[in-house]
């Protein structure tokens, strides 16, 4: 695919999602022209996908008022056909300055993390529920969350996960539409679907797990972390590693 025929694509996805979010539609999996519902597409594929997503719709988003004291979006960064999707709860300062998700201290503990698992930032995916850093950093709002939270599904339904780790209560709450808590939940797997209905459609696992902001604040509770993102390595038959 060329960069004409990549350009082409994305107009055409823009206007397909827009058409979506006129009639309603909380998440659809875009198909390219001749792509199969039984095959992967490719990583080119949803990568213009991704761009689509992201430059027709998430860059100039008004949907909450956070659009009025961000300095700019966060959509996401890494594989677009990654085998794991990460995500966390909102930007930070830094995020926000660099539109980049996770690069202050908590992004360079989950960078460690990454790497102990045999992996590297390139090869995953990491994105936030919310795309625009809450003033302060506070917890995400509910309506905030109800605005954005369409975005990260159309997120990981281009991109096909293996597996999800959520990072934290916000977001384990809003994958899981759960009240239970992070510590309760932690240490198995969970049932996410994609389409926002349960039982509808495919079921990708999800693990919850600390936010490395929180291990950061509670070095103690690392230990159950990397438990946590061992089970997520032998479901995707990466060899043994000591953290």
């Amino acid at each position: 695919m060329n960069a004409s025929e990549s350009a082409s694509v994305r107009r055409a996805i823009i206007q397909h999602l827009e058409t979506d979010r006129q009639l309603g539609v909380r998440s659809v999996p875009i198909l390219l022209p001749g792509a199969s519902r039984v095959s992967r597409a490719s990583t080119e594929d949803r990568a213009v996908r991704l761009a689509a997503l992201n430059e027709g719709f998430v860059r100039d988003c008004r949907k909450c008022a956070l659009c009025e004291t961000r300095t700019q979006t966060v959509f996401g960064s890494g594989n677009a056909a990654a085998r794991v999707v990460f995500v966390g709860e909102a930007p930070g300062a830094d995020e926000d300055r660099q539109g980049v998700p996770f690069v202050g201290r908590a992004g360079q503990l989950l960078t460690k993390m990454i790497g102990a698992m045999g992996l590297d930032r390139k090869g995953v995916f990491i994105c936030n529920v919310l795309k625009c850093r809450p003033p302060d950093n506070r917890t995400p709002a509910a309506d905030e969350v109800a605005a954005c939270s369409p975005y990260l599904l159309e997120q990981i339904s281009i991109i096909e996960p293996e597996v999800i780790v959520a990072l934290g209560s916000p977001a384990v709450k809003t994958l899981l539409s759960t009240t239970e808590s992070i510590s309760r939940l932690r240490g198995k797997f969970h049932d996410f679907y994609p389409s926002g209905t349960p039982t509808v459609g495919p079921v990708i696992p999800l693990m919850p797990t600390f936010h490395p902001a929180y291990l950061l604040r509670s070095p103690d509770e690392k230990g159950k972390a990397w438990s946590d993102l061992q089970m997520v390595m032998k479901l995707l038959g990466l060899p043994p590693r000591t953290s």
